[in-house]
């Protein structure tokens, strides 16, 4: 923490009238008043676990990418490999578009 940090840590600590700074960041983690809760149908808890294996695949196709092009010193990228990260890219755009949907 920087001293500019610190000195604005115990204003804020002051201004709140807590009795240390323990006690205000420990109101600012755990206030649950000021939490956003989502709540999501049947339809939208679908779609965010289908998006959750989509993900999981993504991950499992890029870490064998990375596994490939970390293992050989003169690796090459190829054209299915280009088509992999076309694909990932397209998937993942398309899962944070529906997330985007959802979190508005």
């Amino acid at each position: 923490m920087t001293k500019e940090e610190k000195i604005r840590l115990d204003s804020l600590v002051k201004r709140g009238k807590y009795g240390c700074t323990s006690d205000f960041l420990r109101f600012k983690i755990f206030d649950e008043s000021k939490r956003k809760m989502i709540v999501l149908d049947d339809k939208a808890s679908n779609k965010l676990k289908g998006l959750d294996y989509e993900l999981n695949k993504i991950g499992v196709n890029l870490n064998q990418l990375s596994k490939c092009m970390n293992s050989f010193a003169g690796y090459r990228i190829s054209d299915s490999d280009r088509q992999l990260l076309k694909q990932a890219f397209e998937m993942m755009r398309n899962c944070l578009i529906l997330l985007q949907k959802y979190l508005r």
